[in-house]
């Protein structure tokens, strides 16, 4: 019966992928059919006159880090965001890989650098979400000065590696555009400077100067009206940002966003999340009740992101944690992040990287024996079944520097789900390096000290000391003192910035989509072409306003009104 059930499973979950394509595919043909006639219906050419087929600027849409042969979220919403676009009347090419990179992020086998990347079902997935539509397709060719030149450079030299071409005036930074993908691709920070490694590096080198070329070469065709990428930090979407940026073209990210199936898109880097907020925006006591709303589900942990439910549970402080906490003077949670996460390239501006952070940590905790720390690794570290699991843990460290033999110590796991809110409650005070809870943090009231440049710490949200002599003592002050005074402006900046945040930031998605056959996928629903017109869509409307850059006079762009 178990066998039984297993096949019924794999056949109810090949038989939900078949549908989702039939859908994608059909949904497609209907926008190709409805799009602004004269453009929209060709046949998918490798080099158009854009010029001549219509007056109107296209816009180009570049997502080559997102997916492979599924739908995830942030190429879904690539996707439908082009198909409302066309249906507006907007002309829309994709800039689509096909073969174009040597090695990619999402097709990186971390277990054998040298293995090709799964080309054939990549291309075939392409040809399913844009059928019907304008596409310009890019396929590699390596250039032998630059495979010469970086040939015999070490990891270091890699990392910074510039390469002078006819492309810019400026030199090419292809080493610091690849080396976020290569850490996020390699699971960790720390990179070894081994001949695998370096082989991987390179060929993310050759890659990155390859889309370079291919779209360079595309916008001597066309001047477009803006570019729409995947968030700017992979390699292959970061190569395209550089390159339209210096010819002083509008480059749109996006990522997801903190309510399900809802997506953040903004003129900086996505990933950063730049949020202008009015000084004098104040929330009403309907606004408030929302956030209330929200938070109080947030802090039973029911709440997904990125399509993932990181707490299936969440447990309370049991009776030895309680009893331990008894011997101390105080308590002081500890909360890490991923280290290789995107996030991460804002993040270190204080500390070279999260576990220098946590270095210093270590050495403030062994100077406090009277104070019992909690650190506790992000719930992502671990992720069973994701492919994300990482390589360089905060478990690992904790076992290297053996920090769970220190008697003032309890480390909780990725995998174990006590509560953080808990914590926070019993704090003296919390700290963070840039996630979320500390933002969390201080909603409940708790005074909070942060590492990492954060979202949130564009405005005053937690104390951010900007050196780390600074955050030392920061940290010794709060520890010696009796009570620490948070600024009410901390806790009013972070609803304000919350509720931004959840309720205009967040273009929700939902009428179109629904969860995947497996975590972070998505499949469409059923629903009419009609719906993704911007005059049906407030969502859709916000995106064509923004990108188009004609979003009403005193309105910041990518923002929903309140009302929806």
């Amino acid at each position: 019966m178990p066998e039984l059930n297993k096949a019924l499973g794999r056949l109810q979950t090949r038989l939900s992928r078949l549908q989702n394509r039939q859908r994608i595919l059909s949904m497609a043909r209907l926008v190709a059919r409805h799009a602004n006639p004269g453009f929209g219906n060709s046949v998918q050419s490798s080099a158009l006159p854009f010029e001549i087929q219509n007056s109107k600027s296209p816009v180009v849409f570049f997502n080559a880090s997102t997916r492979i042969s599924g739908l995830s979220l942030n190429a879904a919403f690539s996707l439908l965001t082009g198909w409302g676009l066309r249906l507006a009347g907007v002309p829309v090419v994709h800039f689509v890989c096909e073969h174009g990179m040597s090695r990619c992020v999402l097709g990186t086998n971390r277990d054998n650098y040298t293995a090709s990347p799964p080309c054939e079902a990549c291309t075939a997935q392409s040809r399913r979400l844009y059928s019907g539509a304008e596409v310009q397709r890019f396929n590699y060719a390596s250039n032998p000065q630059l495979s010469a030149a970086i040939q015999n450079l070490n990891l270091d030299e890699l990392s910074l590696f510039e390469f002078q071409d006819s492309l810019a005036p400026l030199p090419l930074p292809l080493g610091s555009l690849v080396m976020p993908s290569l850490r996020w691709a390699l699971r960790r920070h720390h990179l070894p400077d081994d001949e695998p490694t370096r082989f991987l590096l390179r060929e993310y080198i050759l890659s990155a100067y390859r889309t370079m070329q291919a779209f360079s070469k595309f916008l001597e065709q066309v001047r477009p009206a803006a570019v729409v990428i995947f968030n700017g930090i992979m390699f292959p979407e970061a190569s395209v940002r550089w390159v339209a940026q210096q010819r002083g073209l509008r480059v749109i990210t996006h990522e997801v966003s903190f309510q399900k199936f809802s997506a953040f898109f903004s003129q900086g880097q996505a990933t950063a999340y730049p949020l202008h907020i009015p000084q004098e925006f104040e929330l009403t006591p309907q606004q408030n009740a929302r956030l209330d709303a929200y938070l109080e589900k947030r802090f039973q942990g029911k709440f997904t992101m990125a399509g993932i439910q990181f707490w299936p549970e969440m447990r309370g402080l049991d009776e030895t944690f309680l009893q331990k906490a008894q011997g101390f003077r105080q308590i002081v949670p500890v909360f890490t992040n991923v280290v290789f996460d995107t996030s991460q390239v804002h993040a270190n501006t204080v500390f070279p990287h999260m576990f220098a952070w946590l270095d210093l940590v270590l050495e403030i905790i062994r100077g406090h024996p009277e104070t019992l720390f909690i650190i506790r690794a992000h719930p992502d570290e671990m992720r069973p079944g994701s492919g994300k699991k990482s390589r360089q843990s905060v478990q690992d460290w904790v076992q290297r520097k053996q920090v769970a033999w220190l008697p003032n110590v309890i480390f909780i796991a990725s995998d174990e789900y006590t509560s953080s809110y808990e914590l926070i409650q019993r704090a003296k005070f919390v700290i963070v390096y840039n996630s979320s809870i500390g933002l969390e943090a201080t909603l409940l009231g708790a005074a909070v000290l942060c590492g990492g440049k954060a979202r949130f710490t564009q405005y005053p949200t937690v104390f951010f000391p900007q050196s780390s002599q600074a955050y030392r003592e920061q940290a010794e002050a709060f520890l010696a003192a009796d009570k620490i005074d948070v600024p009410a402006e901390f806790q009013r900046n972070a609803r304000r910035f919350l509720y931004y945040q959840l309720f205009r930031a967040s273009l929700p998605f939902e009428d179109y989509l629904q969860n995947g056959t497996r975590p972070g996928f998505v499949h469409l629903k059923p629903f009419s072409w009609q719906q993704l017109h911007p005059k049906n869509s407030p969502t859709m409307q916000v995106l064509l306003d923004g990108i188009l850059a004609q979003t009403p006079p005193g309105k910041e762009p990518f923002l929903l009104n309140d009302d929806h």
